[in-house]
């Protein structure tokens, strides 16, 4: 088999025949070169399995499903809460913490959120290309762009709010503190919070403060060097 992974949105199962669509069609047979009768794999969030191309019509690839090759993820629930930043900065921050295995984007527009609208269908190719490349299988979701208030009023009493705050003096992650909800990390603007939002976050119920670095980081830094902290306990 190749290795050649390609999300497929469809549901999947064995014998399943159907089509990829021109753009994935034209990557396999022009760019790879893969030919009738040759494999290679689909995956989802209910798994990835391999396919064999039966036939190429017009240039456009049919197959067939003829095995599962690993099934659906169990993966914990790590999301992230942040200001959308500037383009090559917010595609990078996206793309890493897709590969570190973030599992819900949530934009939110600060009081200090300079970039107030985000191209949602060009950043979920940027995911749906690192969970490609990543060997994932689920895709991470993003949502719309949202409030603070909306953000903290939606997911009361739901997860676990990991507070990346410069002002805090807890320099631990206490893992053993956390529940069995939804762990969220939350990454101010490029500016930093305003006041008014550090109470309305510090007074969220389950929220932990943690301050990650002595320095002034990037959004983007800070991102990725929170997402590997958590990553780092949950694993151990």
């Amino acid at each position: 088999m190749s290795n050649i992974r390609l999300f497929f949105s469809e549901s999947l199962s064995l014998n399943l025949t159907a089509k990829l669509d021109k753009s994935q069609s034209h990557y396999v047979n022009k760019v790879m070169r893969i030919k009738v009768n040759e494999t290679f794999s689909l995956f989802n969030s209910g798994g990835e399995w391999e396919a064999k191309i039966k036939e190429i019509t017009k240039g456009i690839v049919e197959f067939i499903v003829t095995k599962q090759l690993r099934h659906k993820e169990n993966s914990k629930e790590v999301w992230l809460a942040f200001s959308p930043i500037k383009s090559n900065y917010f595609n990078f921050m996206i793309q890493k913490a897709t590969e570190l295995g973030v599992t819900k984007f949530l934009p939110i527009i600060f009081e200090r959120t300079i970039v107030r609208k985000i191209n949602k269908e060009r950043l979920e190719k940027i995911i749906i290309e690192a969970t490609k490349q990543s060997n994932r299988i689920n895709v991470p979701l993003i949502e719309n762009s949202q409030t603070l208030k909306y953000f903290l009023s939606k997911n009361k009493s739901k997860i676990n709010l990991i507070f990346t705050d410069l002002n805090s003096k807890n320099k631990k992650f206490e893992s053993n503190k956390l529940t069995n909800k939804p762990i969220c990390i939350i990454i101010g603007p490029e500016g930093d919070f305003s006041e008014t939002e550090r109470e309305y976050i510090l007074s969220f119920e389950g929220v932990k403060p943690i301050k990650i670095n002595e320095n002034i980081l990037r959004s983007e830094t800070a991102a990725i060097s929170t997402i590997s902290i958590i990553n780092y306990f949950l694993n151990l």
